[in-house]
């Protein structure tokens, strides 16, 4: 989904974009950039001009509710959360930039299509990891195609209930004609992720940086 301006109370405009601002900044100050591998800069850079490439592939009832896979669990998993965060801001200001978007609501799709999935993937992430066992698959069934696809899912509820609450739609027409679409787009998100991601891992494992060959292939080989 897409938010236009007019969806909502200047105030909340002008609050999701400051508090977008911080992030992207808290982002950026935690970044390693002396350090950043280079390979990995230019697969990330090759990886969110494709992921603009899905945003442009969308359709849509109403204003604001459009429907477009994400890519947030790719760009989670390859580059980590603050670069993928990095790479969703450029998405947006590319869409606006193209008159597909509005400059005025960045913050509240940042804040939807951006903070929320990238923070369901990094946490899947985190969690698989101390807690189920190291293996490649369940790295590729869990935090690619499970976590990309509730990571859509998880956006769209999202813009939904901040389309209820500020009023711009009833929860009915939300419920009935905009959740469900979302739900089953869900699934072409999940798989898309996971099939993304397993071609990278084997192809390509160095542009995924939150994937370690000794910590999820070593199991396999004892």
């Amino acid at each position: 989904m897409n938010f236009t301006a007019e969806l909502f109370p200047v105030s909340w405009l002008i609050l999701s974009a400051l508090l977008s601002l911080v992030i992207l900044l808290f982002c950026a100050g935690r970044l390693p950039w002396r350090t950043l591998d280079g390979h990995l800069l230019n697969a990330g850079m090759g990886a969110t001009v494709a992921v603009l490439g899905l945003w442009l592939l969308q359709g849509g009832l109403k204003p604001g509710l459009s429907f477009h896979l994400l890519g947030a669990a790719i760009l989670t998993l390859m580059l980590g959360p603050a670069l993928a965060l990095w790479a969703l801001a450029l998405v947006l200001l590319a869409m606006a930039a193209l008159g597909l978007g509005a400059w005025q609501a960045f913050g509240m799709n940042f804040l939807c299509m951006a903070l929320l999935p990238v923070g369901l993937v990094w946490a899947v992430l985190r969690i698989s990891q101390r807690s189920l066992p190291a293996h490649f698959f369940i790295y590729l069934f869990v935090c690619a195609f499970i976590a990309g696809g509730a990571s859509l899912l998880l956006a769209a509820v999202a813009g939904c209930m901040a389309l209820f609450v500020a009023g711009a739609y009833s929860l009915d027409l939300l419920l009935d004609e905009a959740l469900p679409f979302y739900f089953l787009l869900s699934w072409s998100e999940a798989f898309t992720s996971g099939l993304v991601m397993a071609v990278l891992l084997v192809y390509r494992p160095q542009w995924v940086s939150t994937f370690d060959d000794a910590r999820y292939l070593a199991e396999r080989d004892d």
